[in-house]
């Protein structure tokens, strides 16, 4: 870097202060989120695979983890598909009511998921619930049953997708998307063209972040899904059980699971994910 008055080269070195912000950073990460999760993978395999090999032999616990990945890949279907739409509606329009709406959708990070499991029961439960008796009567059951635990993961992981997508839009503009709209471009064509290009790595960003909060969502999940065993209980609600049972090995491999779909996600998209030019 040259010196704009004198004209010779100026070179940023680090200084001590920055070798000591680059210590007690790392510092900070290596004991609040890489040491417990390598103590997690290494109890795991504490008896070697046997742990392993005792879940994944296990029909209740292969039923839970097929419940957490149908759950988690629907509501992130769910979650992306609004998220994306919101996001362009906070950035592109403007309305009545839009930072009241900005506002709301921070609720899901900031309430407690016990909160969350416990509203939907009040709204969807079956007896008490305002919707509850009324879906029931048409054979449809939301609390204690699938639906309830997807609508709780959804709540949760709603805000994810939304706020990796609005800085993209914001920072890309809207000049390209008017200048195809002059042309002659339609909505959908536009949208599929110019927009979902420009935002693809925040989509992906955010259906990453959302899938990991799906699989590891606990509070909402343990109140709206009865926790029955074969039908409702999911991998973080085995979890839990085998813990409190004293089955400290098949808890620290479910988790080891559930860790490592997660982990494996980011890492792939921070591969393929193109560098950004300096």
């Amino acid at each position: 870097m040259a010196d704009r008055r004198t004209g010779t080269a100026v070179h940023n070195r680090p200084g001590p202060a920055r070798h000591v912000l680059r210590l007690v950073v790392t510092v900070y990460l290596v004991l609040l989120v890489a040491w417990p999760v390598a103590l997690v993978g290494r109890n795991a395999f504490g008896n070697g695979l046997t742990d392993l090999e005792g879940i994944l032999n296990d029909p209740d616990v292969v039923h839970a983890l097929r419940l957490t990945v149908t759950v988690a890949v629907t509501a992130v279907l769910i979650n992306t598909v609004f998220g994306v739409g919101i996001s362009l509606l906070l950035v592109r329009y403007d309305f009545p009511g839009k930072r009241l709406l900005n506002a709301l959708l921070d609720v899901p990070l900031s309430v407690s998921p016990i909160v969350v499991g416990l509203a939907l029961v009040l709204v969807y439960g079956g007896r008490s619930g305002w919707f509850g008796p009324t879906l029931e009567s048409a054979g449809f059951q939301v609390i204690f049953a699938t639906p309830g635990i997807v609508l709780a993961t959804v709540f949760v992981a709603l805000p994810l997708v939304i706020r990796e997508v609005v800085p993209v839009l914001q920072e890309v503009g809207d000049e390209q998307e008017q200048a195809a709209r002059s042309l002659g471009a339609g909505a959908v064509q536009t949208f599929l063209r110019i927009t979902l290009p420009t935002i693809k790595w925040g989509v992906v960003y955010g259906v990453v972040l959302s899938l990991a909060r799906s699989l590891g969502e606990f509070g909402a999940v343990k109140v709206v899904s009865g926790n029955v065993l074969g039908q409702t209980r999911t991998a973080t609600l085995v979890v839990e059980e085998k813990y409190l049972n004293f089955d400290k090995g098949g808890a620290y491999a479910t988790a080891l699971l559930l860790t490592l779909v997660a982990v494996a996600a980011i890492i792939v998209v921070s591969v393929l994910r193109p560098k950004e030019p300096r």
